[in-house]
Protein backbone atom coordinates (compact mmCIF):
# COMPACT_ATOMS: atom_id res chain seq x y z
CA UNK A 1 0.00 0.00 0.00
CA UNK A 2 2.96 2.39 0.74
CA UNK A 3 4.50 1.96 -2.27
CA UNK A 4 1.27 2.61 -4.29
CA UNK A 5 0.51 5.66 -2.60
CA UNK A 6 4.30 6.12 -3.16
CA UNK A 7 4.00 5.66 -6.86
CA UNK A 8 0.23 7.73 -7.23
CA UNK A 9 2.09 10.76 -4.90
CA UNK A 10 5.01 10.50 -8.19
CA UNK A 11 2.37 10.24 -10.78
CA UNK A 12 0.68 13.05 -9.30
CA UNK A 13 3.63 15.47 -8.99
CA UNK A 14 4.73 14.70 -12.87
CA UNK A 15 1.49 15.11 -14.08
CA UNK A 16 0.41 18.60 -12.15
CA UNK A 17 4.25 19.36 -13.24
CA UNK A 18 3.74 19.08 -16.99
CA UNK A 19 -0.17 20.24 -17.35
CA UNK A 20 1.94 23.64 -15.70
CA UNK A 21 4.51 23.79 -17.71
CA UNK A 22 2.26 23.10 -20.44
CA UNK A 23 -0.50 25.73 -19.54
CA UNK A 24 2.75 28.57 -19.26
CA UNK A 25 3.31 27.37 -22.78
CA UNK A 26 -0.26 28.50 -24.12
CA UNK A 27 1.22 32.40 -23.62
CA UNK A 28 4.14 31.05 -25.59
CA UNK A 29 2.36 30.16 -28.27
CA UNK A 30 -0.08 33.05 -28.71
CA UNK A 31 2.53 35.57 -28.89
CA UNK A 32 4.25 33.59 -31.92
CA UNK A 33 0.61 33.15 -33.60
CA UNK A 34 1.56 28.94 -33.04
CA UNK A 35 -1.09 26.69 -32.39
CA UNK A 36 -0.21 25.11 -28.91
CA UNK A 37 -0.49 21.97 -29.73
CA UNK A 38 3.11 21.79 -31.25
CA UNK A 39 4.24 22.96 -27.84
CA UNK A 40 2.50 20.27 -26.36
CA UNK A 41 4.06 17.81 -28.81
CA UNK A 42 7.55 18.60 -28.28
CA UNK A 43 6.92 18.06 -24.32
CA UNK A 44 5.68 14.70 -25.46
CA UNK A 45 8.45 14.11 -27.53
CA UNK A 46 11.12 15.23 -24.41
CA UNK A 47 9.39 13.13 -22.29
CA UNK A 48 9.48 9.67 -23.99
CA UNK A 49 12.34 7.34 -25.16
CA UNK A 50 14.36 9.99 -27.03
CA UNK A 51 14.21 11.97 -23.68
CA UNK A 52 13.36 11.18 -20.18
CA UNK A 53 12.75 7.76 -21.02
CA UNK A 54 9.16 7.52 -20.59
CA UNK A 55 7.89 4.38 -22.28
CA UNK A 56 4.58 4.35 -24.30
CA UNK A 57 3.79 2.68 -27.57
CA UNK A 58 0.13 1.30 -26.85
CA UNK A 59 -1.75 2.29 -30.20
CA UNK A 60 -5.02 0.94 -29.31
CA UNK A 61 -5.17 2.80 -26.02
CA UNK A 62 -4.11 5.97 -27.73
CA UNK A 63 -6.75 5.57 -29.89
CA UNK A 64 -9.70 4.96 -27.12
CA UNK A 65 -7.67 8.42 -25.27
CA UNK A 66 -7.30 10.18 -28.75
CA UNK A 67 -11.12 9.80 -29.43
CA UNK A 68 -12.57 10.65 -25.53
CA UNK A 69 -10.19 14.15 -26.20
CA UNK A 70 -11.50 15.05 -29.55
CA UNK A 71 -15.13 14.74 -27.61
CA UNK A 72 -14.40 16.92 -25.39
CA UNK A 73 -12.58 19.21 -27.94
CA UNK A 74 -15.40 19.20 -30.21
CA UNK A 75 -18.15 19.23 -27.57
CA UNK A 76 -16.17 22.83 -26.57
CA UNK A 77 -16.39 23.86 -30.26
CA UNK A 78 -20.06 23.42 -30.66
CA UNK A 79 -21.33 24.89 -27.31
CA UNK A 80 -19.00 28.13 -28.03
CA UNK A 81 -20.14 28.29 -31.73
CA UNK A 82 -22.95 30.96 -32.22
CA UNK A 83 -25.35 29.37 -34.14
CA UNK A 84 -26.56 33.02 -35.86
CA UNK A 85 -23.18 33.21 -37.44
CA UNK A 86 -22.95 29.75 -38.51
CA UNK A 87 -25.81 29.38 -40.18
CA UNK A 88 -25.49 31.54 -43.42
CA UNK A 89 -22.12 29.25 -43.74
CA UNK A 90 -23.71 26.25 -42.81
CA UNK A 91 -23.76 24.94 -46.52
CA UNK A 92 -20.45 26.21 -47.52
CA UNK A 93 -18.81 24.40 -44.25
CA UNK A 94 -20.78 21.23 -44.80
CA UNK A 95 -19.75 20.77 -48.17
CA UNK A 96 -16.40 21.30 -47.54
CA UNK A 97 -16.45 18.91 -44.54
CA UNK A 98 -18.06 16.22 -47.36
CA UNK A 99 -17.61 17.13 -51.07
CA UNK A 100 -14.16 18.79 -50.52
CA UNK A 101 -12.68 15.83 -47.92
CA UNK A 102 -13.76 13.49 -50.92
CA UNK A 103 -11.92 15.34 -53.20
CA UNK A 104 -8.72 15.70 -51.28
CA UNK A 105 -8.75 12.26 -50.39
CA UNK A 106 -8.40 10.98 -53.93
CA UNK A 107 -6.08 13.45 -55.01
CA UNK A 108 -3.65 12.22 -52.47
CA UNK A 109 -4.60 8.55 -52.69
CA UNK A 110 -4.19 9.27 -56.26
CA UNK A 111 -0.54 11.05 -56.14
CA UNK A 112 0.64 8.58 -53.06
CA UNK A 113 -0.07 5.23 -54.97
CA UNK A 114 1.15 6.87 -58.80
CA UNK A 115 4.18 9.14 -57.58
CA UNK A 116 4.93 7.62 -53.88
CA UNK A 117 4.88 3.68 -55.08
CA UNK A 118 2.43 3.01 -51.84
CA UNK A 119 -0.23 0.34 -51.99
CA UNK A 120 -3.32 1.75 -52.71
CA UNK A 121 -4.89 0.96 -48.83
CA UNK A 122 -1.97 3.01 -47.38
CA UNK A 123 -2.64 5.64 -49.95
CA UNK A 124 -5.80 6.08 -49.21
CA UNK A 125 -4.95 5.88 -45.65
CA UNK A 126 -2.78 8.95 -45.87
CA UNK A 127 -5.29 10.73 -47.78
CA UNK A 128 -8.00 10.00 -45.21
CA UNK A 129 -6.16 10.99 -42.23
CA UNK A 130 -4.86 14.10 -43.52
CA UNK A 131 -7.62 15.72 -45.58
CA UNK A 132 -9.71 16.94 -42.72
CA UNK A 133 -8.93 19.88 -40.74
CA UNK A 134 -8.37 20.17 -36.83
CA UNK A 135 -10.99 21.70 -34.69
CA UNK A 136 -8.46 22.61 -31.94
CA UNK A 137 -6.05 24.52 -34.31
CA UNK A 138 -9.00 26.16 -36.05
CA UNK A 139 -10.70 27.35 -32.79
CA UNK A 140 -7.11 28.36 -31.27
CA UNK A 141 -5.60 30.09 -33.85
CA UNK A 142 -8.44 31.73 -36.17
CA UNK A 143 -10.71 33.40 -33.15
CA UNK A 144 -7.41 35.42 -32.84
CA UNK A 145 -7.22 36.25 -36.52
CA UNK A 146 -9.36 39.87 -37.36
CA UNK A 147 -11.51 37.91 -39.98
CA UNK A 148 -15.61 38.40 -40.70
CA UNK A 149 -17.41 36.13 -39.24
CA UNK A 150 -18.37 33.87 -42.70
CA UNK A 151 -15.05 32.92 -42.80
CA UNK A 152 -14.25 32.25 -39.49
CA UNK A 153 -17.92 30.32 -39.60
CA UNK A 154 -16.80 28.46 -42.27
CA UNK A 155 -13.81 27.03 -41.05
CA UNK A 156 -14.97 26.27 -37.68
CA UNK A 157 -18.00 24.50 -39.18
CA UNK A 158 -15.37 22.46 -41.83
CA UNK A 159 -13.45 21.20 -38.77
CA UNK A 160 -16.08 20.68 -36.26
CA UNK A 161 -17.86 18.59 -39.54
CA UNK A 162 -15.03 16.42 -41.05
CA UNK A 163 -14.04 14.45 -38.28
CA UNK A 164 -17.00 12.60 -38.65
CA UNK A 165 -16.54 11.22 -42.47
CA UNK A 166 -13.02 10.38 -42.58
CA UNK A 167 -13.67 8.58 -38.95
CA UNK A 168 -15.92 6.18 -40.84
CA UNK A 169 -13.55 5.60 -43.71
CA UNK A 170 -10.46 5.45 -42.07
CA UNK A 171 -12.46 2.76 -39.46
CA UNK A 172 -13.48 1.01 -43.33
CA UNK A 173 -10.31 1.08 -45.24
CA UNK A 174 -8.30 0.21 -42.02
CA UNK A 175 -10.39 -3.35 -41.07
CA UNK A 176 -9.98 -3.83 -45.41
CA UNK A 177 -12.96 -6.11 -46.57
CA UNK A 178 -14.85 -5.78 -49.90
CA UNK A 179 -16.38 -2.42 -49.78
CA UNK A 180 -17.04 -0.74 -53.12
CA UNK A 181 -16.90 3.13 -53.72
CA UNK A 182 -20.67 3.18 -53.78
CA UNK A 183 -20.56 0.94 -50.26
CA UNK A 184 -18.14 3.20 -48.69
CA UNK A 185 -20.43 6.40 -49.56
CA UNK A 186 -23.34 4.83 -48.48
CA UNK A 187 -21.57 3.97 -44.91
CA UNK A 188 -20.55 7.39 -44.59
CA UNK A 189 -23.81 8.67 -45.53
CA UNK A 190 -25.86 6.30 -43.33
CA UNK A 191 -23.29 7.17 -39.79
CA UNK A 192 -23.45 10.70 -40.69
CA UNK A 193 -27.43 11.02 -40.94
CA UNK A 194 -27.58 8.77 -37.53
CA UNK A 195 -25.03 11.09 -35.90
CA UNK A 196 -26.89 14.18 -36.76
CA UNK A 197 -30.65 12.67 -35.47
CA UNK A 198 -29.29 11.86 -32.60
CA UNK A 199 -27.13 15.03 -31.64
CA UNK A 200 -30.50 17.22 -32.46
CA UNK A 201 -32.46 14.66 -30.26
CA UNK A 202 -29.81 14.82 -27.32
CA UNK A 203 -29.27 18.40 -27.62
CA UNK A 204 -33.24 19.54 -27.87
CA UNK A 205 -34.12 16.97 -24.90
CA UNK A 206 -30.89 18.38 -23.15
CA UNK A 207 -31.88 21.77 -23.40
CA UNK A 208 -35.69 21.32 -22.23
CA UNK A 209 -34.26 19.25 -19.28
CA UNK A 210 -31.77 21.42 -18.57
CA UNK A 211 -34.63 24.74 -18.29
CA UNK A 212 -36.65 22.91 -16.14
CA UNK A 213 -34.14 21.15 -13.61
CA UNK A 214 -33.88 23.10 -10.14
CA UNK A 215 -30.09 21.45 -9.45
CA UNK A 216 -29.21 22.37 -5.95
CA UNK A 217 -25.77 23.69 -7.06
CA UNK A 218 -25.11 26.14 -10.03
CA UNK A 219 -21.65 23.98 -10.89
CA UNK A 220 -23.84 20.94 -11.66
CA UNK A 221 -24.94 22.85 -14.87
CA UNK A 222 -21.58 23.07 -16.48
CA UNK A 223 -21.00 19.20 -15.68
CA UNK A 224 -24.52 18.32 -16.88
CA UNK A 225 -24.35 19.52 -20.46
CA UNK A 226 -20.90 18.07 -21.24
CA UNK A 227 -21.99 15.28 -19.97
CA UNK A 228 -25.47 15.15 -22.32
CA UNK A 229 -22.70 15.97 -25.34
CA UNK A 230 -20.76 13.14 -24.38
CA UNK A 231 -24.04 10.94 -24.26
CA UNK A 232 -25.01 11.72 -27.60
CA UNK A 233 -21.43 10.36 -28.95
CA UNK A 234 -22.32 7.40 -27.55
CA UNK A 235 -25.88 6.91 -28.21
CA UNK A 236 -24.64 7.54 -31.75
CA UNK A 237 -22.11 5.01 -31.66
CA UNK A 238 -24.49 2.16 -30.20
CA UNK A 239 -26.76 2.86 -33.33
CA UNK A 240 -23.60 2.30 -35.43
CA UNK A 241 -23.84 6.25 -36.49
CA UNK A 242 -21.12 8.72 -36.54
CA UNK A 243 -20.42 9.52 -32.36
CA UNK A 244 -18.15 12.60 -34.05
CA UNK A 245 -21.18 14.12 -35.95
CA UNK A 246 -23.38 13.48 -32.89
CA UNK A 247 -21.67 15.14 -30.15
CA UNK A 248 -20.97 18.19 -32.35
CA UNK A 249 -24.94 18.73 -32.91
CA UNK A 250 -25.72 18.34 -29.67
CA UNK A 251 -23.24 20.75 -28.86
CA UNK A 252 -24.21 23.09 -31.33
CA UNK A 253 -27.91 22.74 -29.99
CA UNK A 254 -27.25 23.28 -26.25
CA UNK A 255 -24.57 25.81 -26.58
CA UNK A 256 -27.47 28.38 -28.62
CA UNK A 257 -29.79 27.51 -26.00
CA UNK A 258 -31.27 29.41 -23.52
CA UNK A 259 -29.48 27.24 -20.38
CA UNK A 260 -29.27 28.66 -16.64
CA UNK A 261 -25.72 29.62 -16.36
CA UNK A 262 -24.73 29.40 -19.79
CA UNK A 263 -21.80 31.88 -19.37
CA UNK A 264 -20.57 29.32 -16.66
CA UNK A 265 -21.16 26.40 -18.75
CA UNK A 266 -19.00 27.45 -21.64
CA UNK A 267 -16.16 28.82 -19.48
CA UNK A 268 -16.20 24.98 -17.87
CA UNK A 269 -16.07 23.52 -21.20
CA UNK A 270 -13.37 25.95 -22.65
CA UNK A 271 -11.21 24.67 -19.54
CA UNK A 272 -11.96 21.36 -19.95
CA UNK A 273 -11.18 21.21 -23.75
CA UNK A 274 -7.71 22.83 -23.25
CA UNK A 275 -6.89 19.85 -20.53
CA UNK A 276 -7.93 17.15 -23.15
CA UNK A 277 -5.80 19.49 -25.57
CA UNK A 278 -3.06 19.43 -23.10
CA UNK A 279 -3.11 15.42 -22.52
CA UNK A 280 -4.19 14.33 -25.93
CA UNK A 281 -0.33 16.13 -27.72
CA UNK A 282 1.47 14.75 -24.85
CA UNK A 283 0.41 11.67 -25.10
CA UNK A 284 1.08 11.45 -29.12
CA UNK A 285 4.23 13.10 -28.83
CA UNK A 286 4.88 10.31 -26.41
CA UNK A 287 4.07 7.79 -29.01
CA UNK A 288 6.36 9.28 -31.87
CA UNK A 289 9.95 7.54 -31.73
CA UNK A 290 12.80 10.03 -33.27
CA UNK A 291 14.74 7.49 -33.57
CA UNK A 292 11.84 5.46 -36.09
CA UNK A 293 12.19 8.77 -38.19
CA UNK A 294 14.69 9.02 -40.92
CA UNK A 295 15.26 11.03 -44.07
CA UNK A 296 13.10 9.09 -46.27
CA UNK A 297 9.89 9.64 -43.96
CA UNK A 298 10.91 13.78 -43.84
CA UNK A 299 11.03 13.66 -47.57
CA UNK A 300 7.65 11.86 -48.08
CA UNK A 301 6.28 14.41 -45.61
CA UNK A 302 7.36 17.70 -47.21
CA UNK A 303 6.09 15.87 -50.54
CA UNK A 304 2.83 14.82 -49.07
CA UNK A 305 1.99 18.02 -47.50
CA UNK A 306 3.43 20.24 -50.86
CA UNK A 307 0.65 18.03 -52.56
CA UNK A 308 -2.09 18.70 -49.75
CA UNK A 309 -1.33 22.16 -49.82
CA UNK A 310 -0.47 23.01 -53.34
CA UNK A 311 -2.98 20.74 -54.77
CA UNK A 312 -5.39 18.50 -52.94
CA UNK A 313 -6.67 21.46 -50.77
CA UNK A 314 -7.04 24.46 -53.38
CA UNK A 315 -9.04 21.79 -55.87
CA UNK A 316 -11.23 20.36 -52.71
CA UNK A 317 -12.07 24.24 -52.02
CA UNK A 318 -13.27 24.93 -55.29
CA UNK A 319 -15.35 21.77 -55.73
CA UNK A 320 -17.18 22.67 -52.34
CA UNK A 321 -17.19 25.98 -53.35
CA UNK A 322 -20.03 25.12 -55.56
CA UNK A 323 -22.69 25.02 -53.43
CA UNK A 324 -22.32 28.66 -52.24
CA UNK A 325 -19.52 30.89 -54.24
CA UNK A 326 -17.31 33.54 -52.40
CA UNK A 327 -14.96 36.13 -53.48
CA UNK A 328 -11.72 34.20 -55.12
CA UNK A 329 -9.54 36.33 -52.11
CA UNK A 330 -11.96 34.24 -49.51
CA UNK A 331 -11.68 30.97 -51.42
CA UNK A 332 -7.83 31.36 -51.14
CA UNK A 333 -7.53 32.26 -47.66
CA UNK A 334 -9.93 28.99 -46.58
CA UNK A 335 -7.59 27.08 -48.90
CA UNK A 336 -4.67 28.46 -47.00
CA UNK A 337 -5.80 28.07 -43.82
CA UNK A 338 -7.17 24.60 -43.95
CA UNK A 339 -4.62 23.72 -40.47
CA UNK A 340 -4.17 20.21 -39.24
CA UNK A 341 -3.03 19.12 -36.00
CA UNK A 342 -3.91 16.16 -33.47
CA UNK A 343 -6.71 14.69 -35.78
CA UNK A 344 -4.69 13.34 -38.84
CA UNK A 345 -2.02 11.85 -35.94
CA UNK A 346 -4.80 10.76 -34.17
CA UNK A 347 -6.29 8.76 -37.32
CA UNK A 348 -3.00 7.56 -38.33
CA UNK A 349 -3.78 5.28 -34.65
CA UNK A 350 -6.75 3.35 -35.98
CA UNK A 351 -4.31 1.92 -38.97
CA UNK A 352 -1.59 1.32 -36.31
CA UNK A 353 -3.70 -0.38 -34.03
CA UNK A 354 -5.63 -2.49 -36.73
CA UNK A 355 -2.09 -4.18 -37.68
CA UNK A 356 -2.28 -2.00 -40.97
CA UNK A 357 1.08 -2.81 -43.29
CA UNK A 358 3.60 0.12 -42.69
CA UNK A 359 1.18 1.44 -40.76
CA UNK A 360 4.06 2.79 -38.40
CA UNK A 361 5.27 4.72 -41.43
CA UNK A 362 2.29 6.03 -42.37
CA UNK A 363 2.23 7.41 -38.53
CA UNK A 364 5.74 8.87 -38.80
CA UNK A 365 5.32 10.46 -41.87
CA UNK A 366 1.84 11.97 -40.85
CA UNK A 367 3.06 13.34 -37.77
CA UNK A 368 6.54 15.02 -39.45
CA UNK A 369 4.06 16.39 -41.76
CA UNK A 370 1.67 18.06 -39.15
CA UNK A 371 4.80 19.78 -37.59
CA UNK A 372 5.98 20.93 -40.71
CA UNK A 373 2.93 22.69 -41.90
CA UNK A 374 1.57 24.01 -38.96
CA UNK A 375 4.62 25.49 -38.38
CA UNK A 376 4.62 27.09 -41.70
CA UNK A 377 1.09 27.81 -42.07
CA UNK A 378 -0.33 29.43 -38.66
CA UNK A 379 1.95 31.93 -38.26
CA UNK A 380 1.28 33.58 -41.89
CA UNK A 381 -2.57 33.54 -41.76
CA UNK A 382 -2.59 37.00 -40.06
CA UNK A 383 -0.09 38.34 -42.86
CA UNK A 384 -2.39 36.21 -45.58
CA UNK A 385 -5.40 37.45 -44.44
CA UNK A 386 -3.81 40.97 -45.01
CA UNK A 387 -2.11 40.35 -48.52
CA UNK A 388 -5.47 38.69 -49.80
CA UNK A 389 -7.46 41.80 -48.01
CA UNK A 390 -9.77 39.87 -46.36
CA UNK A 391 -8.92 41.08 -43.03
CA UNK A 392 -11.39 42.69 -40.61
CA UNK A 393 -11.25 45.54 -37.67
CA UNK A 394 -14.84 44.52 -36.68
CA UNK A 395 -14.09 41.24 -34.74
CA UNK A 396 -14.71 40.54 -31.01
CA UNK A 397 -10.98 41.40 -30.07
CA UNK A 398 -11.54 44.36 -30.38
CA UNK A 399 -14.80 44.57 -28.07
CA UNK A 400 -14.82 41.98 -25.58
CA UNK A 401 -18.54 41.09 -24.72
CA UNK A 402 -19.60 38.55 -22.09
CA UNK A 403 -22.71 37.80 -21.04
CA UNK A 404 -24.33 35.96 -17.37
CA UNK A 405 -28.48 35.44 -17.57
CA UNK A 406 -30.86 37.38 -15.05
CA UNK A 407 -33.37 34.52 -15.47
CA UNK A 408 -36.02 35.83 -13.40
CA UNK A 409 -36.45 39.13 -16.16
CA UNK A 410 -35.83 37.21 -19.01
CA UNK A 411 -32.65 39.62 -19.76
CA UNK A 412 -28.74 39.42 -19.33
CA UNK A 413 -25.78 41.10 -18.04
CA UNK A 414 -23.14 41.78 -20.63
CA UNK A 415 -19.63 42.84 -19.49
CA UNK A 416 -18.06 45.52 -22.23
CA UNK A 417 -14.50 45.55 -22.25
CA UNK A 418 -13.53 48.45 -24.77
CA UNK A 419 -9.89 47.48 -25.75
CA UNK A 420 -7.43 49.59 -26.87
CA UNK A 421 -7.94 49.13 -30.77
CA UNK A 422 -12.24 50.51 -30.21
CA UNK A 423 -13.38 53.46 -31.57
CA UNK A 424 -15.55 53.49 -28.32
CA UNK A 425 -12.91 56.00 -26.86
CA UNK A 426 -14.73 59.23 -26.65
CA UNK A 427 -18.37 58.56 -27.22
CA UNK A 428 -20.92 59.32 -24.62
CA UNK A 429 -23.06 57.00 -23.15
CA UNK A 430 -26.25 58.55 -24.68
CA UNK A 431 -24.55 58.36 -28.27
CA UNK A 432 -24.66 54.49 -27.97
CA UNK A 433 -28.19 54.45 -28.98
CA UNK A 434 -28.67 51.31 -27.97
CA UNK A 435 -32.22 49.19 -28.53
CA UNK A 436 -35.25 50.52 -26.02
CA UNK A 437 -34.61 48.44 -22.90
CA UNK A 438 -31.37 48.05 -22.73
CA UNK A 439 -29.12 50.28 -21.40
CA UNK A 440 -25.38 51.12 -19.23
CA UNK A 441 -25.87 50.39 -15.53
CA UNK A 442 -22.54 50.76 -14.53
CA UNK A 443 -19.35 51.64 -15.69
CA UNK A 444 -15.77 50.20 -14.04
CA UNK A 445 -12.90 52.49 -14.42
CA UNK A 446 -9.16 52.33 -12.62
CA UNK A 447 -10.68 50.21 -9.99
CA UNK A 448 -13.31 51.70 -8.96
CA UNK A 449 -17.56 51.72 -10.29
CA UNK A 450 -20.04 54.75 -10.85
CA UNK A 451 -23.26 54.91 -12.05
CA UNK A 452 -22.97 56.33 -15.43
CA UNK A 453 -25.00 59.77 -17.40
CA UNK A 454 -26.14 60.07 -20.55
CA UNK A 455 -23.37 62.27 -20.83
CA UNK A 456 -20.88 60.16 -19.62
CA UNK A 457 -17.40 59.70 -22.07
CA UNK A 458 -16.56 56.10 -22.53
CA UNK A 459 -12.57 55.35 -22.58
CA UNK A 460 -9.72 52.56 -23.54
CA UNK A 461 -9.69 50.13 -20.50
CA UNK A 462 -13.41 51.10 -19.09
CA UNK A 463 -15.78 47.66 -18.27
CA UNK A 464 -19.76 48.32 -18.94
CA UNK A 465 -22.17 46.42 -17.51
CA UNK A 466 -25.50 46.52 -19.71
CA UNK A 467 -28.49 45.22 -19.09
CA UNK A 468 -30.57 43.99 -22.22
CA UNK A 469 -33.99 42.04 -22.68
CA UNK A 470 -33.06 38.19 -23.63
CA UNK A 471 -35.06 38.89 -27.20
CA UNK A 472 -32.96 42.37 -27.93
CA UNK A 473 -29.36 41.06 -26.74
CA UNK A 474 -28.04 40.32 -30.64
CA UNK A 475 -29.42 44.00 -31.79
CA UNK A 476 -27.30 45.14 -28.44
CA UNK A 477 -24.52 43.04 -29.33
CA UNK A 478 -24.50 44.15 -32.56
CA UNK A 479 -24.64 48.01 -31.89
CA UNK A 480 -22.18 47.65 -29.43
CA UNK A 481 -19.88 46.32 -32.23
CA UNK A 482 -20.62 48.97 -34.83
CA UNK A 483 -20.27 51.87 -32.15
CA UNK A 484 -16.60 50.39 -31.44
CA UNK A 485 -15.43 50.00 -35.09
CA UNK A 486 -17.15 53.16 -36.18
CA UNK A 487 -17.28 55.16 -33.34
CA UNK A 488 -20.32 57.65 -32.52
CA UNK A 489 -20.88 57.41 -36.97
CA UNK A 490 -22.10 54.37 -36.43
CA UNK A 491 -25.47 55.92 -36.21
CA UNK A 492 -25.54 57.47 -39.53
CA UNK A 493 -23.35 54.35 -41.66
CA UNK A 494 -25.77 51.87 -40.52
CA UNK A 495 -29.29 51.46 -39.60
CA UNK A 496 -30.67 52.77 -35.95
CA UNK A 497 -31.90 49.34 -34.22
CA UNK A 498 -33.67 51.50 -31.62
CA UNK A 499 -33.51 54.22 -29.05
CA UNK A 500 -32.79 53.52 -25.76
CA UNK A 501 -30.46 56.04 -24.40
CA UNK A 502 -30.52 59.03 -26.20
Amino acid sequence: MTLDVHTLNQALLAGCGVLLVAILAVRGSVMVGLPSLLLYLLIGVGLGDAGLGVEFSDAQLANALGFAALIVILAEGGLTTNWGELRPMLRLGASLATVGVGVSIAVMAVVAHVVFGMSWQLAVLLGAVTSPTDAAAVFSVLRRVPLPHRLTSTLEAESGLNDAPTVVLVTLVSAGGGHTLAGFAGEVVWELGIGVLVGAAVGYAGAWLMRRAALPASGLYPLAVLCLTVFAYAASAVLHGSGFAGVYVAALVLGNAELPHRAATRSFAEGMAWLAQIGLFVMLGLLVSPGRITWEHVGLAVAAGLVLTCLARPLSVLAAAVVQPLPWRELAFISWAGLRGAVPIVLATIPLSEGVPDATRLFDIVFVMVVIYTLLTAPTLPRVARVLRVASRSEPRDLEVEAAPLERIAADLLMVTISSKSLMHGVEVGELRLPKGASVSLVVRDNSTFVPQLRTVLRHGDELLVVTPRKLREKTEDRLRAVSLSGRLAHWLQSDPGSGQR
